[in-house]
């Protein structure tokens, strides 16, 4: 018997170097298997980047633009601004564009749209082409939101799947960053034109990478399917089983009258949009975006250095969400959200005493200190889990039939959620500092509870196991 039977038999008595030259060989084959996942998860996380690079505009570009186009801050604030009404515009459509023209399709969608509003804001000379092109990137914004982790999470093999979609929020991230360290030494209007560089390779890319397996069969594509699942799981890999699953679960599910808004209410779907839901509502409404678009006063009311403590924010930001997509598949989706509130909510109250005795006048020199180990540790947190894994576990838990309506939904959540608490954050400050702090606390700890009791673990099952096991 050749060594190859041997290792296709399972028998590692061969020699004593057969188990490890059995793993190594699994090993070869299963990465040389997964090149063209991997590189399709390239392809569409570039969408993840570009998100990030329009996120990240407004902030290092604010003084050039106001000066050079003589604007008022509150026309500023309205460019800021309105990047979230198209993200949330793009959110309420998203869904319905990927079921329509398919994954790739909305993707294409999303960087056209993207490409004609940096071009308006590159061009433009008054706040209205500013605004036009700044609705134009929120909405291909909103759009890449949802369509980028639905895509990855059905093309990526069960064992993958979560650190692939992961790399969904590294990438936003590192978008930002990019943004914010490039944008102190281009101009404006140059900046404008970098964000051209993704949705270019994106589109690029597009040709090259299959469309969803699971949506090609879906809309009953079959020679399509077939074709699409073999070339992400390699020549050489047995699809029958999978194609099986999914064609069994597609069969089943079509015998479902298409969903609409309303029958998301319905019983069998109960669960599934109350933890996407949920854990939308849990990510945003902890404070994140209060956070983040505020961090330089934070550290200046603090007494702390904006530009190093900025600085600091973003690297850990990039560094924990990259170490995040090393353990998701292997700690799980529902240890990480727990570790990650618990981290929010020592976060938020370490912040809350810091800005406690600098409102009372106590203890003073340790404000800074306890302020930026709050921050840091808090955005530490969130990378850790929060951050992340509500995408991932919202592109996993909706079933096929309402994944377009019910992602739609999730996503118009978080992104009204982002709105609400970037909006209100000022005014709570000027409430209390302290008491913003424990506000976002409360919350973060009220998220816990509800990760613990109602979020179930999603680590290593396939999307027909996770729906199987939900409906139980």
């Amino acid at each position: 018997m050749s060594i190859k039977e041997d290792i296709e038999n399972g028998n590692d008595e061969v020699d004593g170097r057969e188990p490890l030259l059995r793993k190594n060989t699994a090993d070869a084959q299963e990465n040389s298997n997964n090149l063209m996942v991997y590189f399709s998860t390239f392809v569409a996380v570039c969408g993840s980047f570009e998100f990030g690079c329009c996120a990240g505009y407004s902030s290092p570009t604010q003084n050039a633009i106001t000066e050079d186009l003589s604007l008022s801050l509150a026309q500023y604030s309205m460019f800021g601004s309105i990047l979230t009404f198209g993200a949330m515009i793009g959110a309420i459509t998203s869904g319905s564009i990927a079921d329509f023209v398919g994954r790739k399709g909305a993707m294409r969608v999303a960087s056209v749209l993207c490409v004609a509003g940096w071009l308006s804001i590159y061009f433009a000379e008054g706040d209205l082409a500013l605004d036009i092109g700044r609705l134009a990137t929120g909405y291909g914004m909103g759009v890449f939101s949802y369509v980028v982790p639905v895509f990855v999470a059905e093309i990526a093999p069960k064992n993958l799947r979560g650190a692939l979609t992961t790399l969904n929020q590294l990438m936003i991230c590192s978008g930002v960053s990019v943004f914010y360290i490039i944008g102190t030494v281009m101009s404006w209007r140059a900046l404008a034109l970098s964000g051209l560089i993704p949705c270019a390779i994106l589109l690029i890319g597009l040709f090259l990478i299959p469309e969803s397996p699971r949506w090609l069969a879906k809309i009953g594509h079959e020679k399509q399917f077939e074709t699409a699942l073999k070339t992400l799981r390699g020549k050489d890999t047995d699809i029958t089983h999978e194609a099986a699953e999914i064609r069994d679960y597609i069969e089943t599910l079509e015998r479902l009258p298409k969903a609409k808004l309303l029958d998301l209410f319905q019983r069998r779907y109960q669960r599934s949009v109350i933890i996407g839901v949920g854990l939308m509502v849990c990510q945003q409404f902890g404070g994140i975006n209060g956070v983040c678009f505020y961090v330089s006063n934070i550290f200046e009311s603090a007494g702390f250095s904006s530009s190093v403590g900025t600085i600091t924010y973003a690297i850990i930001q990039v560094v924990v969400t990259a170490l995040n997509t090393t353990v998701i598949d292997k700690g799980g989706r529902k240890p990480l959200l727990l570790v990650s509130g618990s981290g929010l909510v020592v976060a938020c109250i370490i912040t809350a005493v810091s800005f406690y005795l600098k409102d009372n006048n106590l203890a003073l020199n340790a404000v800074p200190i306890l302020a930026v180990t709050g921050i840091l540790l808090y955005i530490g947190s969130f990378s850790a889990g929060m951050g992340a894994v509500p995408w991932v576990v919202m592109s996993e838990i909706f079933p096929i039939n309402i994944k377009g309506v019910a992602g739609s939904l999730a996503t118009l959540v978080n992104w009204f959620g982002a709105w609400v608490i970037s909006y209100t954050y000022n005014f709570l400050i000027s409430w209390s500092s302290y008491g913003t702090f424990i506000l976002y606390a409360a919350i973060n700890a009220l998220a816990i509870v509800f990760i613990a009791l109602v979020v179930p673990e999603t680590k290593g099952r396939t999307l027909e196991q996770i729906q199987a096991a939900i409906n139980a």
